[in-house]
């Protein structure tokens, strides 16, 4: 869970997936380990699945899930450690990213960290064909936040869909790189169009202005989920 954390990456003063890993690692194999992660998360934000990587000469075994797990805090844990080739690497080797966002419209306070609570009437079909719209673009310059050090706006979006699982909506979305603040702000950008405050074709006007200020940015870090990061070759856990 993200929720007491400024999201992955190390920061001074205050605390991070990242710092808390390293931490634990520093615990239980007596030296300062750095981690490179697959997907940097913001702050907020959950994990279902992340991956990252690190080298070292320590002897690596199956029991260091069992004692990582014992010293990390409640709401981070470690599920497998993999013995990679050398030149392997959690970020530039992954083919995609999957996130799913989560949002409910009634009153439920076990998923007041989990989930948007947006009490408003939606349109799933609407909603869906927004999607549509949206993997028919490359440069989502719009939905990045401004201020992000990148080389490319270009993202290859695999797949988008709303759903309904059980009494959540859902938004997937599948891509094999994602800007910072993306996810949510297509969310937030896509539930106007549901709600009839912008059209369908002034959904693409927004996505061809290139320009961050066009679209809305207000969904909440707490209702993404980082759901699987997906890699080229087999990852086989150490014995």
């Amino acid at each position: 869970m993200g929720t007491r954390y400024n999201g992955f990456q190390v920061q001074p003063s205050v605390p991070t997936v990242q710092g808390a890993l390293e931490q634990a690692m520093k615990i239980l194999f007596k030296q300062e380990i750095e981690l490179s992660t697959s997907s940097r998360t913001d702050a907020g934000v959950h994990a279902r699945q992340n991956f990252f990587h690190f080298e070292s000469d320590v002897q690596i075994t199956a029991k260091n899930v069992y004692n990582l797990n014992a010293i990390l805090p409640a709401d981070i844990s470690i599920t497998n450690i993999y013995l990679m080739q050398e030149e392997a690497h959690s970020r530039f080797d992954a083919l995609s990213r999957k996130y799913k966002y989560y949002i409910y419209n009634y009153k439920n306070p076990f998923m007041i960290d989990r989930g948007w609570y947006y009490p408003f009437k939606l349109d799933l079909d609407l909603l869906n064909q927004a999607a549509a719209v949206i993997m028919g673009y490359e440069d989502f310059t719009s939905f990045s936040k401004r201020n992000t050090q990148v080389h490319t706006y270009i993202c290859r979006i695999e797949q988008a869909h709303w759903a309904m699982e059980g009494d959540m909506l859902v938004f997937t979305v599948e891509a094999n790189r994602f800007l910072r603040g993306m996810v949510r702000a297509l969310v937030a950008t896509m539930l106007k169009v549901s709600r009839g405050s912008i059209t369908l074709d002034q959904l693409k006007e927004i996505i061809e202005a290139k320009n961050c200020a066009k679209a809305d940015f207000s969904a909440p870090a707490k209702g993404l989920f980082l759901e699987a990061v997906r890699y080229p070759y087999k990852l086989t856990a150490v014995g």
